[in-house]
């Protein structure tokens, strides 16, 4: 059976589109409400990373909490905690409505570390021995709900304001019971029945060094910074010139459309030519677009720009999330809360000291910044094992 009819992978895969989705909505719904609530380009830096951050440092309790009691009910219920908190946001017209687009992120908290671990582990039944295309595939569904959240709620927003989004909050609700319906068998039984599970490599074991470690932490970091300054900044950037709403989410759906086509190409890529390969060339190249970017301002030309930059900065996402599974001890949902949260705290972070780049230097100094990151990428990428 193709693992895309599998209506256990197909349940999580689909949750992770609906709540992406949502999650992808956040940079054009800030760059919206930054004309009526006056805030700056440092304010919106500050509420993009509250929102990352918030959901970002829970992930490895919740998959901790995975691992413990099974995904069932952490990803369903993570599915309805963001519909309703979402929903309740965009009733709301006022900075109050911030405070629960804050609480909205911790449903999807809940359900990354949970959908992840699943994934992973049905895939490899399907697609043994090829693990990082594996989970490309679960990635690549998430990426795809950060393409249609921002150019969907563009038009929606400029049409019938806030209240346009509420039937995507709504539509969360049927995927949840979805979710919930398929994972009933926890996961931690499902690992030990598969012969060809892999065991992840204790990270004690001495044929991964200190400064391995510390350069896959970088490569980690940096990779995510620069897709979060991209994610974040490109709305405003287009909004400052007076783009209209429904443009720059095209843009920003583009980028992340991009990126998950560049997910889904690189696993692929790594599982045949060595995932230290492919993350050292995509990221190495990425600076090429992102520098252009910079020097273009409003042109046609950031059609084919920004989508480019998105797929060579995406390529990387799930050799990294694979090579945290091997390395780091305990179960895999811990293993994937843990560098999921530690990839978004780390790109919230770095647009919480992007933001204040752009208001002091511009948009343009802020983009060539983004292509210096993914060049330090790169070479942090090459002090990875070849094994």
């Amino acid at each position: 059976m193709s693992l895309l009819r599998d209506r256990l992978f197909s349940s999580v895969a689909l949750g992770h589109l609906t709540v992406d989705f949502l999650n992808g909505s956040r940079a054009v719904l800030l760059a919206y409400l930054s004309v009526p609530l006056g805030l700056s380009n440092a304010a919106v830096g500050m509420f993009s990373t509250i929102y990352v951050v918030s959901g970002s440092l829970t992930q490895p309790i919740f998959g901790w909490l995975a691992d413990r009691i099974g995904p069932r009910w952490v990803a369903s219920v993570g599915i309805f905690w963001m519909a309703a908190f979402y929903g309740a946001a965009m009733l709301i017209s006022s900075k109050t409505s911030l405070i629960f687009l804050v609480l909205a992120s911790l449903g999807s908290a809940a359900f990354h570390p949970a959908g992840t671990m699943q994934a992973t582990l049905r895939g490899r039944t399907h697609f043994s021995g090829r693990e990082t295309s594996a989970a490309a595939y679960f990635f690549v569904f998430g990426q795809l709900g950060l393409f249609f959240g921002p150019m969907v709620s563009g038009p929606m927003l400029e049409q019938f304001n806030l209240v346009g989004l509420l039937p995507f909050a709504a539509l969360a609700v049927p995927v949840g019971v979805f979710a919930a319906s398929q994972l009933r068998k926890p996961a931690i039984i499902e690992r030990a029945q598969e012969p060809d599970a892999v065991i992840p490599v204790s990270a004690t074991d001495p044929l991964i060094s200190s400064t391995t470690l510390l350069f896959f932490a970088l490569l980690a970091a940096f990779q995510a910074w620069a897709q979060q300054n991209m994610i974040t900044f490109v709305p405003k950037y287009l909004s400052d010139m007076g783009q209209s709403a429904a443009t720059y989410g095209l843009i920003a759906a583009l980028f992340m459309g991009g990126s998950a086509m560049g997910n889904l190409l690189g696993g692929r890529l790594a599982d045949r030519y060595g995932k230290r390969r492919v993350a050292f060339i995509g990221l190495a190249l990425a600076g090429i677009p992102l520098y252009l970017v910079s020097m273009v301002g409003w042109s046609s030309s950031l059609y084919l720009l920004i989508p480019l930059a998105g797929a060579l900065t995406g390529a990387t996402h799930s050799i990294i999330v694979v090579l945290a599974q091997r390395i780091i001890p305990g179960g895999m949902a811990l293993a994937s809360g843990l560098i999921l949260g530690f990839m978004f705290t780390s790109g919230a972070l770095g647009t919480l000291l992007s933001g204040p780049v752009a208001d002091l230097w511009g948009f343009s100094v802020l983009f060539q910044f983004t292509a210096g990151i993914t060049l330090a990428a790169a070479i942090f990428a090459l002090w990875l094992k070849r094994s």
